[in-house]
């Protein structure tokens, strides 16, 4: 973003600036002397625009080559009708408190998130972990949809980010994955839960957006079938009516669930390229049970802003106007609720 350009310096330009009368009469004259002008004062100089957590818009930033550590970036814009956050002491580059949000337009400076309870990064042991996902997503949540206590399921939970929130909050996490890459982590496929019926109070999942991520050598995984193949995605799609089913099969009725995700565009495939994964999901999840589908009812949907550190790569955003396609800037959250009165099979 381009900002306008601040006062030259000292406030005024040469053509600005007060002048004096014109000269009066000679010294040998004997009348009122002339009046010395005050001399232009300079205009207070601009404070710089801030973006949500105190880092000025447009300022270069330089960190250590850590992948422990956030990278805040800075040029986030605060979305309309949510207040700018303070810096919490403490937390590592003044990352902001974090506060429920109240628009559908989410974003934030980091991936992680800054406890101050556990005065430490919450999220950050699953940095290395190949689409981890943001740990500030899933506060934002469970503060909304959950209490103390409740049960909290994860069925693709990966590195475990959403069991280090429940942690933080005091909510119990169950996490399941076929690739555990946590301690606490239980192996399970998402298409078979081990959980009885109307268990869990809710269920974040964060699935794997076609085949762009290898998460496991397990042939089992989702991430391997391909939601643009020569199948047309079937195989895909089928794979996550099975899991969505199973969410709403474990969920309590009248409780909630989120999944998150992004559409996915790949160079090469023609009209095929782009895949509308998250539209796809959705309707999958809105579908009635008897039809084939979840059978769950639509709260709202959420542009979350995405982190993603390629999207800073100038030669990325070259390709994409050469080639004519978009960068994916957001991922979706869709929130569904489950019926008060909803009666899953297999229960």
């Amino acid at each position: 973003m381009k900002h306008g350009r601040g006062p030259s310096k000292g406030g005024h330009s040469r053509s600005d600036q007060t002048r004096g009368p014109s000269r009066g009469p000679s010294r040998s004259d004997t009348g009122p002397q002339r009046q010395e002008q005050p001399k232009p004062t300079a205009a207070p100089q601009a404070k710089p625009v801030l973006g949500i957590g105190g880092i000025p818009l447009g300022a270069p930033t330089k960190f250590k080559n850590n992948p422990q550590v956030p990278r805040p970036r800075p040029a986030v814009l605060v979305p309309a009708g949510e207040p700018a956050a303070r810096p919490q002491k403490g937390a590592p580059f003044n990352l902001p408190a974090l506060e429920v949000m109240t628009t559908t337009l989410w974003s934030y400076p980091s991936q992680h998130y800054w406890s101050p309870t556990k005065r430490r990064l919450i999220g950050v042991d699953g940095a290395k972990y190949t689409g981890a996902t943001p740990s500030w997503v899933i506060w934002q949540l469970l503060m909304r949809y959950t209490s103390e206590g409740d049960a909290v399921l994860d069925p693709m939970v990966g590195s475990g980010t959403t069991l280090d929130v429940c942690d933080d909050l005091g909510r119990s996490g169950l996490g399941l994955d076929l690739n555990p890459q946590h301690p606490q982590v239980k192996l399970s496929d998402a298409r078979s839960l081990p959980l009885k019926g109307n268990e869990v109070d809710f269920v974040f999942i964060d699935p794997p957006y076609s085949t762009h991520v290898n998460y496991s050598d397990d042939p089992r995984c989702i991430g391997k079938l391909d939601s643009g193949g020569s199948d047309g995605g079937a195989a895909y799609y089928e794979a996550m009516t099975k899991v969505t089913r199973e969410i709403a099969r474990v969920l309590k009725p009248g409780k909630h669930m989120a999944l998150y995700v992004s559409d996915s565009y790949v160079k090469g495939r023609g009209d095929k390229g782009f895949m509308p994964i998250g539209f796809e999901l959705f309707e999958i999840m809105r579908k009635p049970w008897a039809a084939g589908g979840a059978g769950l009812l639509p709260v709202d949907i959420i542009a979350v802003e995405r982190g993603n550190q390629k999207l800073a790569r100038g030669n990325w955003h070259k390709a994409a106007e050469g080639g004519n396609f978009y960068l994916r800037g957001f991922n979706y959250l869709f929130i569904c609720r489950k019926a008060q009165l909803a009666v899953n099979a297999r229960s």
